[in-house]
């Protein structure tokens, strides 16, 4: 086989490699996202049956309390359209009435047909005041419920909760299917069940179990839901993933036909010139502060420029300069001319910073310190404005050797960022073992920022997870104005995107961060402008006193 072949294979190797590693990251959050949120239903299901259930039996225990004052306490004819009056008043109440001590119907009102006339237990000397019990009539998966209240002489009364008051079907669509709600009175009396559950696998052992009970009443709501629904929930944002996926998988495929297929010296040796010639030249994607409106630095991205003036994306030659060893003094040559561009720009605005993309290949060795250092250290950018970025998509060979790297560029005062966190392998291995400084958020995840709730969950985990770890945050990707208003909610404050601007080259990013500066320094003037107008208003109304 010749190495032709053997390139090309390896290319679609790697493609596959790179089209579903993210892929199966993203579907481990998914899945971890759709359990914890369908547990999170199911009690939220639990504690509105619990509620309903309270609210019923302190609704109608008052409502006999009350009779009882009122010395509505017989069966009387007066005492039957009291009876008659709170039936109607009361929507969750059926009928009301009144039975002797050996738990025999009296009377019953409104008259209704049933099918046994000792409707309570014996009264017992000593007894509860209130009783709670249930009747066999049923109503959509609901029982009638029977309160009854001791009148202290032999006879109680009592109120029949109608069925609909607590029936119903609560619950979220994606799982109503897989599920069994049972609400039950003193552990085993049955008040309320609906559905059943079924699996893919058809054990009924693979379920999820919530159960809530009453702090009031001895009450007790039990949900189960088969795990194989929940993943119900995310299998819209799945579907996109794969389709995301397939679509790299073929660019991919693409880049490595062409590399490929082309004359092997041939297609080394241009590239080669091309580097020594320094065609690969810093583009510099804005980073901005959405709180207000400033510029905290940018992101440098390569660009190939040919000697045509053609710009080609770093999708179309990325991969082959890693596989190849050129992106070391490629990523060199970026450095140094980024240094020289930017210089004058930065050395007056100290809090600006400049972002370096590095690679898993840089962390082999300590040259990248010394190029780092090469770079900047008698340049005009400092070190404290210099963030190099290492990407999760790919796996580091040593992790151990990679933080000390990453210890030794911090204390030159070099910060370090996670790019496309939560789509590759690092997960949290990454922000525990290499110690980084910020973590930024991929576009995957911010384009249904506004329209999809588990985006906007994972998303707030991260920035929980920054939090908690001391680490700073920046969204890629960001390219709708609903997207900054739902980070900014989320207490996101940095990010990058076509919103703001696209990649340009230095001449336009200098003047898109001056035209930035004058901006907010407008905007600083007019409020103070506007503060200074309202306290001169105020002087004035003073002396014409």
């Amino acid at each position: 086989m010749t190495r032709r072949y053997v390139v090309f294979f390896r290319a679609v190797l790697i493609a596959l490699v790179l089209a579903t590693a993210p892929l199966v990251a993203t579907t481990v959050i998914l899945n971890d996202y759709a359990v914890s949120h369908t547990q999170f239903e199911m009690e939220a299901i639990g504690e509105r049956y619990i509620a309903r259930a309270e609210e019923a039996i302190t609704e109608t225990v008052v409502t006999l309390q009350q009779l009882d004052r009122d010395g509505v306490k017989t069966c009387s004819v007066e005492d039957r359209l009291n009876f008659m009056d709170e039936v109607q008043a009361k929507g969750m109440i059926n009928a009301i009435g009144l039975v002797d001590a050996s738990g025999r119907r009296m009377c019953i009102v409104p008259d209704m047909e049933m099918a046994e006339t000792v409707i309570l237990p014996a009264a017992r000397p000593n007894g509860p005041l209130v009783g709670i019990g249930m009747l066999d009539q049923e109503y959509r998966g609901a029982r009638s419920a029977i309160v009854s209240w001791d009148l202290g002489n032999s006879t109680r009364l009592y109120a029949i909760i109608a069925p609909a008051a607590i029936a119903g079907d609560p619950g979220p669509e994606y799982f109503r299917s897989f599920r069994r709600a049972e609400l039950t009175l003193g552990g085993n009396l049955r008040w309320f069940s609906i559905g059943g559950f079924t699996t893919s696998s058809g054990n009924p052992d693979e379920t999820l179990l919530a159960n809530v009970k009453s702090t009031h009443y001895p009450l007790e709501a039990r949900i189960a839901v088969a795990s194989d629904a929940a993943g119900k929930l995310v299998e819209p944002l799945k579907l996109v993933a794969v389709l995301a996926s397939a679509a790299l998988a073929v660019l991919f495929v693409a880049i490595g036909i062409w590399i490929s297929w082309r004359p092997e010296n041939e297609a080394d040796e241009e590239f080669s010139k091309a580097v020594k010639n320094g065609e690969f030249i810093p583009f510099y994607q804005p980073v901005m502060d959405i709180e207000n409106g400033s510029l905290r630095g940018c992101e440098v991205l390569m660009r190939w420029q040919r000697p045509n003036g053609d710009i080609i994306s770093p999708g179309q030659f990325m991969a082959f300069a890693e596989a190849n060893g050129h992106i070391f003094e490629m990523t060199r040559q970026l450095m140094v001319r980024t240094a020289v561009e930017i210089g004058d720009l930065y050395e007056t605005r100290p809090d600006l910073k400049v972002s370096i993309n590095l690679f898993a290949g840089h962390f082999k060795d300590r040259q990248v310190v010394t190029d780092l250092k090469a770079a900047f250290e008698n340049s005009k950018v400092s070190f404290q404005q210099v963030v190099v970025e290492v990407t999760e998509r790919y796996p580091m060979d040593d992790m151990d050797f990679a933080r000390k790297i990453i210890s030794e560029l911090q204390a030159l005062g070099i910060r370090v960022a996670l790019d496309d966190v939560g789509t590759g392998h690092g997960g949290m291995a990454y922000l525990q073992k290499l110690g980084v400084d910020i973590i930024k958020i991929d576009k995957m995840f911010i384009d249904s920022l506004g329209s999809d709730d588990s985006s906007t969950t994972i998303v707030d985990s991260m920035v929980e997870l920054a939090d908690n770890l001391g680490m700073g945050i920046i969204a890629e990707g960001v390219e709708e104005e609903e997207q900054i208003d739902r980070l900014l909610e989320l207490g996101v404050t940095a990010a990058q995107g076509y919103y703001f601007a696209k990649p340009m080259n230095a001449a336009d990013y200098i003047a898109f961060a001056e035209e930035v500066e004058r901006r907010v320094a407008a905007d600083n003037d007019q409020a103070e402008e506007f503060s200074s107008m309202e306290m001169g208003g105020f002087g004035g109304e003073e002396e014409a006193a």
